[in-house]
């Protein structure tokens, strides 16, 4: 007998006898699973150094030999258990994209069963969970800001704690369906938790840049020549927060809802790194410094102030018991939002 070695046959054979091994697939929805781990671990990698700066400027003591202020303990274990939450996440699908065309490359189906029905593997569930409690605590972060900001109002939340206790109800049922083992794009509720994280977030974006615009208005009412810059600055770093992650959602949803597995595995693999990138950027951005102190709430009459930091409780000063003009109250309101955003971090 005579051996045919490979060499032997002729280069277009070869690609013929090749070719005849693939089996049939759906290749983009391969491509879309390698692309959305390699885009989420640039976003990763984003999340990874936001985290380390926030941390970093949260453990530094403020000017002037202060204590560390509570709010900024409470801000670090946020900063580091959202952190390890989302590292967890991103973690389990890593190593499930490696056994997708390593560890079960023989399974039955080949990898497009594999990713079709991730929910059968318990790793993937695991992950699943950890990104959902992450989107908890995430979302918790905004609710406790908007009361602060608007002093606990009822009417305010109300409407905000029905959203999210709704989004609460809906992600455990999306859990329980996948713990049944149900493909994650054949479970339609899930589309419901996504509207309730844009709703979430939308409703604390109006309800914050409202309350700070009307501060702001009052403010200039009260002082003619009030420099509202640091309400502007505020509220572009609410809006552009918001905007940056439920844009994101919202492609999210549209691919969903079109059962766009392509663009959903995209845009699932690097949800989580996204929202943690959009409230990591206000957090770093207020721990430096850049945020108003609780000084300006003790004044009678304050000046403009041009720099945002941490607040903490706001106290009466010793002049508290003068009297003050209608225009002084108001300003002294209006500043003292503007402390009890900076200490709730907007």
């Amino acid at each position: 007998m005579h051996m045919i070695h490979l060499l032997d046959i002729p280069l277009s054979s070869q690609f013929s006898v090749m070719s005849s091994y693939t089996p049939q697939t759906h290749l983009p929805l391969e491509r879309s699973r390698l692309i959305g781990m390699m885009l989420g671990g640039v976003s990763y990698g984003v999340y990874l150094l936001l985290t380390v700066q926030a941390v970093t400027a949260l453990m530094q003591r403020p000017r002037r030999g202060q204590k560390i202020a509570n709010n900024r303990r409470m801000l670090l274990c946020y900063t580091l258990l959202t952190f390890a939450l989302s590292t967890t996440c991103f973690a389990c699908a890593t190593k499930y994209t490696e056994m997708i065309w390593i560890d079960l490359r023989d399974a039955p189906g080949g990898p497009v069963a594999q990713i079709e029905n991730a929910m059968h593997y318990r790793i993937n569930f695991v992950g699943m969970l950890c990104g959902y409690v992450t989107d908890w605590f995430m979302q918790a972060l905004l609710l406790y800001r908007c009361f602060v900001i608007w002093n606990w109002t009822r009417h305010v939340m109300i409407p905000m704690l029905v959203v999210y206790v709704g989004m609460i109800a809906v992600a455990i049922d999306v859990l329980v369906q996948a713990g049944t083992g149900a493909p994650f794009y054949a479970i339609n509720v899930a589309l419901a938790y996504l509207a309730f994280l844009v709703a979430n977030t939308v409703l604390y974006t109006i309800l914050v840049a409202k309350r700070l615009l009307s501060m702001r208005s009052e403010m200039k009412t009260a002082l003619a020549e009030y420099d509202s810059s640091i309400y502007d600055t505020i509220i572009f770093m609410v809006v552009e927060s918001a905007v940056v992650y439920s844009v994101f959602v919202i492609i999210f949803i549209v691919a969903f809802s079109m059962h766009s597995d392509t663009v959903s595995t995209v845009c699932f693999l690097s949800i989580y790194q996204v929202q943690g990138i959009a409230q990591l950027s206000i957090i770093i951005r207020v721990a430096r410094g850049r945020a108003v102190t609780h000084v300006w709430s003790t004044r009678n009459a304050p000046a403009a102030p041009t720099t945002l930091a941490f607040a903490e409780t706001t106290s009466e000063g010793p002049n508290a018991t003068q009297a003050a003009t209608p225009g002084q109250d108001s300003a002294n309101e209006s500043c003292s939002v503007l402390a009890k955003s900076a200490e709730a971090n907007v």
